[in-house]
């Protein structure tokens, strides 16, 4: 979650959830409004994941930088499969529930203050490439994570084209003009009446992130393209 998100709201819900209780975690965002996160997607086994994170935990190998690693369940997995895994979040009630889950290698930790450290995969799920918030902080979000690859190292991340959200009932596209690309979304969270402070978001297009990956030094390759304009790529140094 967001830095921003500093009252943990996100992490209160989950271990809420955790611990049996009704949870209802709203989500208000500046492109769709009002909506409700299903916690229970937050738990599931391997076998209940969509294709693309099966298939990204599959591709998985080597030393394994788990980012956002929200409430364990990608990590979890990989453990279980004996896998060296370090999961990462910036929210202390997702780090609990991870440790009350048994997971072992997991830390309250910023991305961005992670250094000194290669993996040979990172894995960012669940649309992994919002966490860099705005299009603007790409590039530094791209070569941060191309800072802690090894050689051979591999990025597995995904996200969603938001194109769909402007098409009409005939097919057309209308994008309405913006200073702002049309990924940049703005979220805040609200659970037991108490508000999370807005936060930056961003969903990009394939070409876009080809674009910016390449700038960035990496190579961009598409591993899967979901049914409803969500993508899996893996970066890796080229």
């Amino acid at each position: 979650m967001s830095e921003n998100n500093i009252d943990d709201i996100y992490g209160k819900a989950i271990l809420d959830y955790y611990h049996g209780k009704k949870v209802k975690l709203l989500t208000f965002s500046s492109i769709a409004g009002k909506d409700e996160l299903p916690l229970a997607h937050l738990f599931r086994s391997y076998k209940e994941m969509p294709t693309l994170e099966q298939m990204a935990l599959r591709l998985s190998k080597g030393k394994i930088l788990d980012l956002g690693c929200g409430a364990g369940s990608h990590s979890i997995y990989l453990e279980q499969n004996k896998l060296d895994v370090k999961a990462i979040d910036i929210s202390i009630g997702a780090i609990e529930v991870c440790k009350l889950r048994g997971l072992k290698n997991v830390f309250h930790q910023d991305l961005w203050q992670l250094k000194n450290e290669k993996f040979d995969t990172i894995i960012a799920l669940m649309n992994g490439i919002g966490i860099c918030g705005t299009l603007s902080k790409l590039p530094a979000f791209l070569t941060h994570l191309k800072s802690l690859l090894t050689p051979n190292g591999q990025v597995l991340i995904d996200s969603s084209d938001l194109v769909y959200m402007f098409e009409d009932e005939e097919g057309e596209i209308d994008i309405p003009a913006s200073e702002s690309y049309y990924g940049e979304v703005q979220f805040y969270l609200e659970y037991k009446n108490q508000k999370s402070l807005k936060f930056d978001w961003l969903y990009i297009d394939y070409t876009k992130l080809e674009t910016y990956a390449a700038e960035a030094g990496l190579k961009c390759e598409m591993i899967y393209e979901g049914g409803h304009y969500d993508f899996l790529v893996r970066l890796s140094l080229t």
